[in-house]
This record gives structure tokens, C-alpha cells and sequence, in this order.
């Protein structure tokens, strides 16, 4: 016979935390959507020079709509936080705005 094993609520109820991320918008010309470039410096694994990796996320805002209500501008420095899957490539949400860019 097999006996019912059963698993605390609190084990597969847990998740980790998002990872986020923090760069600038570089366009923001996309109903509810911005692209944010992150950059980073990493080294390089055969030779280990420093070198500036950048990588260019989607990512969902929602009280953005392009032509009517921009909340978000190209060169604001926003901070992105990972999500579940909001389309194709979207899998990333803007979580908060850190500094408005100057020229607007």
C-alpha cells in the first residue's frame, strides 16, 4: 500500500526573489512596452580583460500608451524586475522609475 506523503504548504508555496535589473529606456515607442539597455562589465572568460556587455530588454509598463499617455521617457533610468511571460519577447516589468532624463 502507499502511504500519502504530504508536503508543507510553506516548501512549494516559496519562490526566490525576481532579479532586476536597473538601466536606461532607449525607446519608448511601443503601447505599454519600453526597451531598457543594461549595461554591465564583466570579464572575459578565456582572457579575462574587462569588457561592457550591454543587453536590450522589453519590458511591460502599464499606464504607458504611446500616442495618448507617455509616463516613461527615453533616457529615464528605470529599474526592471523579471516576470512571467507578458507576450513574445516580453519578460520583464518596470518596477519603478530611479531619475527622469533632462532633456524632456
Amino acid at each position: 500500500m502507499a502511504e500519502a506523503t504530504e508536503t508543507p504548504a510553506a516548501e512549494t508555496s516559496t519562490r526566490g526573489r525576481p532579479k532586476t535589473r536597473v538601466g536606461i529606456v532607449t525607446s519608448n515607442k511601443m503601447q505599454k512596452t519600453v526597451v531598457v539597455t543594461v549595461q554591465r562589465r564583466a570579464p572575459h572568460p578565456k582572457y579575462g580583460k574587462i569588457m561592457s556587455l550591454r543587453e536590450k530588454y522589453k519590458a511591460h509598463v502599464e499606464d504607458h500608451d504611446y500616442p495618448k499617455k507617455v509616463t516613461i521617457n527615453e533616457g529615464d533610468r528605470v529599474r526592471i524586475a523579471e516576470t512571467k511571460p507578458a507576450s513574445k519577447d516580453k519578460r520583464w516589468r518596470v518596477v519603478e522609475v530611479l531619475e527622469k532624463s533632462k532633456n524632456v
